[in-house]
């Protein structure tokens, strides 16, 4: 007590009034489980725990942000309210007001998860567009007037027992400290807060991903803070579909995809899938995911500095696809479209960050019976991806940058060399069969390259100028290229040697391009700038013992096919609900297209086919047609090519409007 009384009143005041608040929250939390636990369904006695751990520390941050303008301006001797009883009130009053709209958004959370068993979140907005219906059903489904009662009850009391901890508090004075003293506690204090806030000890701070843990939808729901979640999908959420625009497109898109079941005002794009080249039965999957590997700057482009021969040797002895595009760049994008096949269209932030559709079908959970793993050098926090991993596959064993014995390298975690040696060592062990994703990370500034690096050699015998006529910037960027090249060989050398080996597909793809000078060493499409197909195009192989021949693809396939693809290579039948395709499905020869997006508040969306590449910025009149093939790749031929840019354009916006509406009705139960 001697201890507390020796701190400053502010100090006393907030280590006494955000535990007791983020109790209340707790408390809400447990009344939440108790009134909506599905008796029939309920969760597990360590997912509760862990949901209210989780809900605790949501809690905690929510308190943390509401007291920050106090503990920041508080320390000023003219607005501190221990020292003026004109700022107690005005620290009151502003006390009082987040309270209240802290219990506002309890109240409509309870009363939403009633109504529709789902938290608020901002599309509940939608709600005020019909503000009369919307409010005439509340009246009568709800006890308002009681609820109204109870609402400004709490408050009252908040604001009550608040004034008496000020009062309290105020009896026993602030001990005359120091100036350094005072900075000292100040910065003391700061960092606790801080600590508070950020809710863990890692590189990433806590996130709505977190929350996304269990397979039990409603233990996830529990983790969750009410007024944390509307802010998070208000933050995250703000890309919406044109149902109209939708059906616009529709026939187009059902065309496309193949579907049989055609129903414009279901919007069905749901279809029945049968392998077309199985290669074996349930055969192990590995999906490596190379960092910003583009293919000009590859080996397999003919590159001079040969940067990446041990790819190279794999699709010399396996299927190279020479025409393979990411739809934009970004990782957390690509990793999105990899497990859902569908493009990210999100133009604020990332798909992947958004809470509202973080529960998508994958087709990796077709994969019956398979063990699945996700390996990844650093943090699955990073993009929010966890969250989105998590609810996607059922009992995926997620490896992160804390699970290895390999020391960290830089931010992005281990080294990708280490990343290969210990992802090769769990599957060693695990039993088959099973589907892998390697995610690499190194190949991203700063570029560093670890002192132990089993045999790989730097080479230091060219010169910034040099690696730069070849598409490089940096020498430094160069070896870093070639020791994400170095660390595919090294897994595979490893891989060999192991009983798995014999019975697995290697699927190897860059996630995507990079812009910039593409190099001398390519044709005139290619090495043009103006398509920005630098940022998209990268290699695509695939490697197995059970691949007899060589080939080399010239087909368009893009990163939304790839898991179509391996599902039929492997034999898997499934239920398509989005709108990746079978690259091997003959019915969609000479059909093949690659949709690509550039992010921003008027995205440019286009189509790259096997001969036109179509660019257009949405909802404006600008036309951009090109004929990749031609001596002049970069000249505009819209105006003679009227047929085409309608057949292109059509299908670049039956993509994108799709797109933007399927991952809102692409839930697992909506594939059965």
């Amino acid at each position: 007590m001697n201890i507390f009384l020796k701190l400053p009143q502010l100090l006393r005041f907030l280590l006494i009034f955000i535990p007791s608040l983020t109790f209340v929250y707790v408390l809400m939390r447990f009344a939440f489980y108790i009134a909506f636990d599905n008796a029939n369904s309920p969760i597990s006695f360590s997912d509760f725990i862990y949901s209210m751990w989780l809900g605790f520390r949501f809690d905690l941050r929510m308190v943390v942000v509401m007291t920050a303008p106090l503990f920041f301006l508080g320390w000023i001797k003219w607005l501190n309210p221990f020292r003026y009883s004109f700022m107690k009130y005005f620290w009151l009053v502003y006390l009082s007001i987040i309270f209240g709209i802290y219990a506002l958004f309890y109240v409509f959370d309870f009363g939403y998860f009633a109504y529709l068993s789902a938290r608020l979140d901002f599309s509940a907005l939608r709600f005020l567009q019909n503000f009369a219906i919307s409010a005439e059903m509340v009246w009568e489904s709800y006890p308002v007037i009681w609820i109204t009662f109870g609402l400004l009850s709490s408050i009252v009391i908040f604001a009550f027992l608040t004034n008496k901890l000020f009062a309290k508090i105020s009896n026993y004075p602030s001990p005359d400290y120091s100036y350094k003293k005072y900075a000292l506690i100040g910065f003391i204090s700061f960092l606790v807060m801080f600590v508070a806030g950020y809710s863990k000890l890692s590189q990433y701070p806590l996130r709505w991903s977190d929350a996304a843990f269990s397979k039990h939808p409603f233990a996830n729901l529990l983790a969750y803070n009410p007024v944390h979640y509307f802010l998070d999908t208000w933050k995250n959420g703000r890309v919406s579909y044109d149902v109209k625009k939708v059906r616009k497109y529709y026939p187009v898109m059902a065309d496309y995809l193949g579907v049989k079941n055609k129903n414009i005002e279901k919007l069905n794009f749901k279809r029945a899938i049968s392998p077309t080249k199985q290669l074996a039965k349930k055969p192990n999957i590995v999906i490596v995911i190379m960092e910003s590997f583009a293919s000009y700057k590859s080996s397999l482009s003919k590159n001079p500095l040969n940067p990446s021969p041990y790819l190279q040797d794999l699709a010399d002895n396996g299927w190279y696809f020479k025409n393979y595009f990411s739809p934009s760049t970004g990782t957390a994008r690509s990793i999105y479209c990899t497990v859902t096949s569908l493009p990210d269209v999100e133009l604020k932030g990332t798909s992947s960050r958004n809470p509202l559709i973080v529960n998508q079908h994958s087709i990796i959970e077709d994969f019956k019976g398979y063990e699945k793993f996700y390996f990844i050098g650093g943090s699955a926090s990073w993009g929010n991806i966890r969250g989105m991993l998590n609810q996607s596959m059922d009992n995926l064993h997620l490896y992160e940058e804390k699970d290895y014995s390999s020391p960290r390298n830089d931010v992005w975690g281990i080294s990708d060399a280490d990343l290969a040696v210990e992802a090769n060592k769990v599957l060693a062990k695990t039993k088959e069969p099973f589907f892998a994703i390697i995610q690499t990370s190194g190949n991203h500034r700063p570029y560093t390259i670890p002192d132990n690096s089993y045999d790989f050699k730097m080479r230091n015998d060219v010169s910034d100028k040099e690696v730069q006529k070849y598409g490089f910037d940096s020498v430094k960027e160069f070896n870093s290229f070639r020791f994400l090249d170095y660390s595919v060989g090294l897994y595979m050398q490893k891989a060999k040697k192991e009983k798995y080996f014999k019975n697995t597909i290697f699927v190897f793809y860059g996630d995507h391009g990079i812009s910039g000078f593409a190099g001398q060493h390519l044709n005139k499409s290619e090495g043009s700038n103006g398509f920005s197909l630098g940022e998209r195009r990268v290699p695509f192989v695939i490697y197995s013992p059970f691949i007899k021949n060589h080939k080399v693809y010239t087909k368009v396939m893009s990163e939304t096919d790839v898991l179509p693809s391996v599902a039929s290579l492997a034999g898997i039948s499934y239920n398509a609900t989005t709108i990746g395709r079978d690259i091997f499905d003959k019915r969609f020869d000479g059909k093949n297209y690659a949709f690509t997006i550039h992010h921003s508040s008027s995205p440019t969306i286009g189509l790259i086919g096997s001969k036109y590449y179509f660019k257009t910025t949405y909802n404006s009149p600008r036309i951009l047609l090109y004929d990749m093939d031609s001596d002049d790749p970069m000249k505009n031929i819209a105006k003679d090519k009227p047929l085409i840019v309608k057949k292109m354009k059509d299908l670049t916006y039956g993509i994108f409007e799709s797109a933007k509406y399927i991952p809102y009705f692409n839930k697992r139960e909506d594939a059965k």
